[in-house]
């Protein structure tokens, strides 16, 4: 079965208002509170690798990275942040239509740096995990 945006928008997913290259994988989505996120990316051929009809990796990290920003904005008064470092590890491949999903968590914040990281599931499993660590600039 194909998950369409509308599928996603009905079950309770908003999208998140990307732009530039973050809107360049492809819809990203978010539901619940604050703290308690569930971010969400549909996949699409677009962002497929060329002959294996999985997703690049670059997509899914440039998704993780989305993702991990999403519960970093969650503290600030304004999202006002900078990825300082990521890292992501593949965990299995991803087939282009799948649906990605992740709960990011705060692992620790300080005065100007939070350490943030997450699962990624495709199809009930694992596919990957991410490590990131941002600036933030709070007025």
């Amino acid at each position: 079965m194909t998950i369409t945006i509308a599928d996603l928008e009905a079950d309770g997913w908003q999208r998140l208002p990307t732009l530039n290259f973050s809107a360049a994988i492809g819809p990203t989505f978010m539901r619940g509170e604050p703290g308690a996120r569930i971010v969400a990316l549909l996949t699409g051929p677009e962002i497929a690798n060329d002959f294996m009809q999985s997703v690049h990796g670059g997509a899914l990290m440039t998704f993780a990275d989305i993702s991990l920003g999403v519960a970093v904005a969650d503290l600030l008064p304004e999202p006002n942040l900078s990825t300082v470092q990521l890292q992501y590890q593949f965990a299995g491949a991803v087939p282009a239509g799948s649906l990605v999903t992740c709960r990011p968590e705060i692992v620790r914040q300080t005065r100007q740096l939070v350490f943030a990281r997450a699962l990624y599931e495709a199809g009930g499993k694992v596919v990957g995990s991410a490590d990131g660590i941002f600036r933030t600039f709070t007025g």
